[in-house]
């Protein structure tokens, strides 16, 4: 398929909000003794906790994949294709684009009134223990604390009027998965549950001829539930 007509853009926002702590993996190369084991990722600038646009785009499809039963990308329906991009076989260029996540301004505020184990974030002690030894391996996580709220931001690219409705269930069922499940590492252990709230959708295009309107209802009512 390769590279296809643009006819407009919709941009979608919304609040992910942190029901349990978030730990995504940032790199503890060189940690000084008495470090934490294993820090989240942070904005190289601000500091604060960030969560890579990657690691969204990736959970929710792979989630989508399993949904299909198949864990194999080159046996993904071409509905998943279509919305996240491929350059086996079809090559189909991603029709979304994630943006990274930052923290909300106000939830940064907030969270700064609390006394936290580090900037914005917590240690949670954990043990594992080796199977074949017996031998327990205690370890420092950083989380994000749960009640953090991140401005969560995609756009979607309009290529074909008529597959709008079938890209706007994909989503919404990749969006589910993703609040069933959990985001980041240690899911099995209660780690990374999140929801969506506040949706908000806007759209652009330089056709004349188009009206986005109705279809920025239906992205705006599939996603509100």
């Amino acid at each position: 398929m390769g590279q296809e007509i643009l006819l407009g853009k919709l941009k979608l926002t919304a609040n992910l909000v942190l029901d349990s702590g978030l730990h995504i993996g940032g790199s503890s190369d060189f940690a000084p003794i008495g470090a934490v084991d294993s820090p989240f990722i942070r904005d190289p600038y601000t500091k604060q906790p960030m969560i890579p646009g990657s690691s969204l785009k990736g959970k929710i499809r792979s989630l989508l994949r399993r949904n299909e039963g198949t864990l194999d990308s080159k046996k993904e329906s071409i509905r998943i294709k279509r919305l996240f991009g491929t350059a086996d076989g079809d090559r189909f260029a991603s029709r979304l684009q994630f943006y990274d996540v930052k923290m909300d301004p106000e939830s940064v505020r907030e969270m700064n009134q609390l006394d936290t184990d580090t900037y914005l974030g917590e240690i949670k002690f954990e043990n594992s223990i080796n199977p074949l030894t017996g031998e327990a391996n205690p370890r420092q996580i950083e989380r994000v604390p749960a009640g953090a709220v991140f401005q969560f931001c995609l756009v979607y690219d309009l290529a074909n009027e008529d597959e709008v409705q079938e890209d706007v269930e994909t989503l919404k069922d990749g969006i589910q998965l993703l609040e069933w499940d959990y985001l980041g590492g240690n899911g099995s252990r209660g780690y990374g549950r999140v929801h969506f709230e506040h949706w908000d959708v806007e759209c652009f295009t330089c056709r004349q001829d188009l009206d986005l309107t109705e279809i920025k209802k239906q992205f705006l009512q599939a996603l509100q539930k």
